[in-house]
C-alpha cells in the first residue's frame, strides 16, 4: 500500500521549514512529510552563493514570529540566514521529515477517498530517477514561485563572441576569481546593488549597467530601536515584538503613502538618494525610475553600501540598453563601449508555475489554475485540501508565510474537532476577477497568464497590508460560508 501522511509539504526553504515546524506543535500526533526537491535545507539562501547575498527585508519581520530573530542586524547576510533556518529545523526536529532529492511531480485529489494521490520523482546519489507513489490528507506548496534550475538569462547579439566569463548569478562558479578583474553587472534588481558593492573592494572596477532604474533607500544595517533597547537591557522576550512592530508599521505605512502620493514619495526617495551620490554621478538618469515607488519592489542597501562604492570610484553605474555584446564587453547604444573580464548577467529569475511546477487534477480533470481564484491568497477554489504559500511583494516574505501557518494550522484543527476531511473553497457567481500579483517586475509580467486571479472583495482578495490581512485571514471565522466542508 502506498505511504500515507496526514500533511505533505512541498519545500524545505524558509516557509517550509517554518509550517513544518507549526503543524507538529499545534496539531499533536499529524504525520508531516516535507519533499525537497535538492539535497538540502533552505530554498533560496542555500542555492544563491553570489557575494554578498543577503536579505532586502529587516530580519525582525523576515524571521519567523514564533522564533525571534535574537540579533540587532537588520539585513542579514545569506549566512546568518540559512543558519536561523537550519537551527528552528534543529529546535522543533523538522529535518528527520525531510526528504531529499524528493520532487512531487503530480497530484491527484481523489474526491471518494478523501485524499490526495501523489506521484513522487526520487532522485538518487547516482542521478538515476525512480517514482514512487503516496497519499497524504492535505497539500501544502512552500515550494516558492521561481525555478531553482534555471534564471533568466536574455539573449543579446554577440553574446558569442564575448571572449570573458559569462556567470549567472544563479549559478555561481566556486571558483570564480575575479580579484583585480574588470566587472560589469547587468540589472538593477536587488541582486545587482548588492553584488556592485560586494565585489568593488577586490575587483579593479564594478560597472552597474542598467536598462531601467530601480528606486534605491538606504537603511541601517542594525536596527537603531534594537540597539536601543539592547543598551536599555530590556529583556528579549519584550524589546522583539516592539522591534518587530515598529518595522511592520513603517514598512505598511510607507507603502500605503506611496500609493496615495506617489509624486510625494518618489521627491522623498530622490532627495535621499541625492544626499548619496558623489558630485560626478548625476540622478537623472541613473535613479530616476519611469514608474512610481512600489510598482515594482524597491531596493534597500544597508549603510548605504552602494553609494559608496560610487563614492570611493570603486564602482560606477551605466544607463542604456545593450546593441550587442563583442569580444572585449558590450556595446551600448550610445556606441559607448564597457570592457570586462567579467560579465554578470544580474537578470532576475523565471517563475515556476504554478505553485512548484506540480500538476494537480480533481478526479482526473487537471486544474486550470487560470480559471481558479485565489481564496485569502492561499487556497484555490475549487480545489480541496489545498493551501499554498507565496510572499509579499511589499514587506517580507515571512510576514505573509505566518499568516498562511497560523491559518493552515487552524484549518486543521477545525477539520479535526469536527471530523471533516475535505475544505473545499466554493466562489460566488457575482466575483470579479483581477490578476493575483498586480506588480510590474518582469518576472511577474512575463508569467502572469499563467496564475489564478484574485477577486473584488475579501476573502477573494487581499490589499499587500498586513495589518489588513491579519484580519481577513487569521480573526475571521474558518466556518465562513465560503469554505465548504464533508
Amino acid at each position: 500500500m502506498a505511504e500515507h501522511v496526514d500533511v505533505l509539504i512541498i519545500g524545505a526553504g524558509l516557509s517550509g521549514v517554518g509550517a513544518a515546524a507549526q503543524v507538529k506543535t499545534r496539531l499533536k500526533g499529524a504525520s508531516v512529510a516535507v519533499l525537497e526537491a535538492r539535497d538540502s535545507m533552505g530554498g533560496t539562501w542555500d542555492l544563491f552563493r553570489y557575494p554578498g547575498i543577503r536579505s532586502d527585508s529587516d530580519m525582525f519581520t523576515f524571521g519567523y514570529k514564533w522564533r525571534p530573530w535574537r540579533s540587532d542586524t537588520a539585513l542579514a547576510d545569506g549566512d546568518l540566514i540559512l543558519s536561523y533556518i537550519k537551527t528552528v529545523a534543529e529546535e522543533y526536529d523538522v529535518e528527520r521529515h525531510i526528504r531529499y532529492r524528493h520532487r512531487l511531480a503530480s497530484a491527484d485529489w481523489d474526491s471518494t477517498a478523501k485524499l490526495w494521490r501523489l506521484t513522487v520523482e526520487v532522485t538518487d546519489a547516482d542521478g538515476a530517477v525512480t517514482t514512487e507513489e503516496m497519499t497524504a490528507g492535505f497539500l501544502w506548496s512552500c515550494a516558492g514561485y521561481y525555478r531553482y534550475d534555471e534564471g533568466f538569462q536574455p539573449h543579446w547579439p554577440g553574446m558569442e563572441d564575448y571572449r570573458g566569463q559569462l556567470v549567472h548569478p544563479q549559478h555561481w562558479p566556486e571558483d570564480l576569481d575575479y580579484t583585480g578583474k574588470r566587472v560589469l553587472v547587468i540589472g538593477s534588481g536587488a541582486t545587482a546593488v548588492t553584488l556592485v558593492p560586494a565585489m568593488a573592494p577586490d575587483a579593479e572596477h564594478v560597472t552597474m549597467l542598467q536598462r531601467t532604474p530601480t528606486y534605491i533607500l538606504s537603511r541601517p544595517g542594525r536596527d537603531p530601536l534594537a540597539q536601543l533597547l539592547g543598551r536599555a537591557k530590556v529583556p528579549y522576550k519584550l524589546s522583539y515584538p516592539i522591534v518587530r512592530w515598529a518595522n511592520i508599521l513603517q514598512a505598511v505605512v510607507f507603502y500605503q503613502l506611496s500609493m496615495r502620493w506617489p509624486e510625494r514619495s518618489r521627491g522623498f526617495i530622490r532627495k535621499e538618494t541625492a544626499k548619496q551620490l558623489p558630485a560626478d554621478v548625476p540622478l537623472d538618469p541613473h535613479f530616476d525610475p519611469p514608474y512610481n515607488p512600489w510598482e515594482q519592489r524597491l531596493c534597500f542597501v544597508p549603510d548605504g553600501d552602494l553609494f559608496k562604492a560610487l563614492r570611493a570610484g570603486t564602482a560606477s553605474i551605466a544607463t542604456d540598453t545593450i546593441a550587442t555584446f563583442t569580444e572585449k564587453g558590450v556595446r551600448l547604444a550610445s556606441g559607448e563601449e564597457i570592457e570586462a573580464d567579467v560579465v554578470i548577467t544580474a537578470t532576475g529569475f523565471q517563475l515556476l508555475v504554478p505553485f512548484g511546477g506540480v500538476d494537480l487534477s480533481v478526479d482526473g480533470e487537471k486544474v486550470d489554475y487560470t480559471s481558479t481564484l485565489a481564496y485569502k491568497s492561499l487556497m484555490l477554489s475549487g480545489v480541496p485540501n489545498f493551501v499554498f504559500t507565496i510572499g509579499y511583494t511589499n514587506a517580507s516574505w515571512t510576514l505573509k508565510a505566518d499568516l498562511v501557518i497560523d491559518y493552515a494550522c487552524r484549518l486543521l484543527a477545525h477539520m479535526r474537532k469536527h471530523g471533516y476531511r475535505s475544505a473545499t473553497a466554493q466562489v460566488e457567481a457575482d466575483v470579479e476577477r483581477s490578476p493575483l500579483l498586480d506588480f510590474k517586475a518582469g518576472y511577474v509580467q512575463r508569467s502572469a497568464h499563467l496564475l489564478p486571479s484574485q477577486g473584488d472583495r475579501a476573502p477573494w482578495r487581499l490589499d499587500q497590508n498586513y495589518i489588513k490581512d491579519r484580519n481577513v485571514i487569521n480573526r475571521s471565522r474558518i466556518d465562513d460560508g465560503v469554505l465548504r466542508f464533508s
